[in-house]
């Protein structure tokens, strides 16, 4: 019997913008909202549980310390409350859903402390390209990341995702980080830029080798890109990945992001219908990203019969 699998949230901003939250433009986008309403966070939390969500993504994709310092003018140790705060929110939602859970069987829901790459702290769309990692060391990144992994453990996130990486440098980094706290679990999934290259351009087969090195891996995957893309990027690479670990997928609705007016909505995919195909594929582990929301993590279980 194969397992059933895990069906991850949404985007975490997406549905904050939809609750009238502005954003864009924000260095800290939705992980200010951790400062300035952590209630909002708990209701969208709620929200994607209520839709069938297994994994709860906390809103730290966009938290750091340095950014917290900056832009909130919070001390460094406050910074790091403020991180925590993040698995501590997601936590109590999910206590307080299965507290009032009707559905016997229903499966414990799992936090997910999410890491964001340096790009997304610089707040110039790198997160894509991967350009820093020409001017950077892995000992840097290493530097970088270790703070915010360190506080997401410290918290009890029951896992750490390791988010839209766009290099294979910056994977290095993270893989050596992690092994600083062997007691964590977590997954790797990497931004894509076509059907077999990560966003820097290096092959996604290479990517998932580096991300394997890992013995402390769940899943490793992709995460916001097209839809179409998942399948033939999990096919470039699937005899580079451990036979003993599963894929982790969870693409962006389809719709492309234009700087200048915003989300064209004319392109949209209704992934669900792809995601038996992710599933034969050995992906275990399975959710949206950007202006993926509750009625389409529903629509997705409902296909995937979980």
């Amino acid at each position: 019997m194969d397992p059933s699998p895990f069906i991850l949230d949404g985007g975490l901003a997406t549905e904050l913008e939809a609750s009238g939250f502005q954003l864009q433009g924000d260095p800290l986008w939705s992980a200010r909202i951790l400062h300035s309403n952590p209630q909002a966070i708990k209701d969208v939390h709620y929200r994607y549980l209520q839709s069938g969500s297994d994994v709860i993504t906390t809103a730290t994709y966009q938290a750091s310390i340095e950014g917290f310092v900056k832009y909130l003018d919070l001390r460094p140790e406050e910074a790091q409350q403020m991180i925590m705060s993040g698995v501590q929110l997601a936590k109590e939602t999910v206590r307080e859903f299965m507290s009032h859970s009707t559905v016997s069987d229903r499966r414990e829901p799992v936090v997910a402390g999410s890491v964001g790459p340096y790009g997304a702290f610089l707040h110039d769309g790198s997160e894509y390209t991967g350009a820093y990692e020409d001017k950077m060391t892995v000992e840097e990144l290493k530097d970088w990341h270790r703070p915010q992994i360190q506080c997401l453990v410290k918290a009890g996130a029951d896992l750490v995702a390791m988010e839209t990486i766009p290099s294979l440098k910056e994977a290095e980094a993270l893989v050596e980080v992690l092994r600083e706290f062997p007691e964590a679990k977590a997954w790797f999934s990497f931004s894509c830029k076509d059907i077999q290259n990560i966003s820097s351009g290096r092959r996604f087969s290479e990517a998932v080798q580096v991300a394997c090195r890992s013995s402390q891996l769940v899943a490793v995957g992709l995460n916001c890109c097209p839809a179409l893309l998942v399948k033939p990027l999990l096919d470039s690479a699937k005899s580079h990945k451990k036979a003993d670990l599963s894929w982790v997928v969870y693409p962006n609705s389809g719709e492309e992001w234009d700087p200048k007016t915003g989300w064209k909505t004319k392109k949209r995919t209704s992934f669900a219908k792809l995601s038996l195909d992710w599933k034969e594929q050995g992906a275990l582990w399975i959710g949206g990203c950007c202006r993926v929301g509750p009625a389409d993590i529903t629509e997705l279980k409902e296909q995937l019969h979980v």
